[in-house]
């Protein structure tokens, strides 16, 4: 194995599970094209995994096997070395919160970046370039029920807010209601709706 293979190698292990190797890391060391071939020779392999374009990680061993890292993992690694906002989608929020009980079947996140597909062995990971106001407050509570709100839509948003009002702390329900100026008119004024209900 050449020195560079092993120093992309050697950086990748150094890693939590889903960190991402990229090809600028280690320009440092030799040519891009030299680059590109030992990390594509890496990948074929099977000592990397290509998730997308330019963004490599290493399989995760086990006793069965060697398996691609979580998506957790890969969609953390995204969020802080891109400097993206990478949060679930909708649906997923929905029902992580207990408003729906269907379970989506592809793996969906909104993102403040491009949007593409990730590729972890035989799962697709789509990262969606969201709405400002889909990721206005992250992945706290608030910003998932803004997220459930969008999947479940115009006619459910009210029943949902009821049981999202029960069921948010207090400061959570507040920051739903201070994120009304960003949010569409209808769920802005779904939330103070509920909001004057009481």
């Amino acid at each position: 194995m050449s020195r560079l293979s092993e120093a992309i190698l050697s950086a990748a292990k150094a890693l939590p599970e889903g960190g991402l190797i990229s090809p600028k890391e280690f320009l440092h060391l030799a040519s891009r094209a030299a680059v590109d071939q030992a990390l594509s020779r890496l990948a074929r392999e099977e000592k990397l995994l290509r998730v997308g374009r330019g963004a490599y990680v290493l399989p995760v061993a086990s006793r069965f096997g060697s398996r691609p890292p979580s998506t957790e993992g890969v969609v953390e690694a995204i969020a802080s070395t891109r400097g993206e906002i990478v949060v679930p989608n909708g649906a997923a929020e929905a029902n992580a919160l207990g408003l729906t009980t269907q379970v989506p079947t592809w793996e969906i996140f909104l993102t403040s970046g491009p949007t593409r597909k990730l590729r972890l062995g035989n799962r697709i990971v789509v990262l969606k370039h969201g709405y400002r106001w889909q990721l206005v407050l992250g992945k706290r509570p608030a910003g998932k029920a803004i997220r459930a709100l969008s999947w479940l839509g115009r006619e459910q948003a009210p029943s949902a807010l009821r049981i999202l009002h029960a069921k948010l702390p207090a400061e959570e329900w507040a920051a739903l209601q201070a994120a009304r100026p960003v949010l569409p008119s209808w769920m802005a004024l779904a939330v103070s709706e509920v909001n004057a209900q009481g």
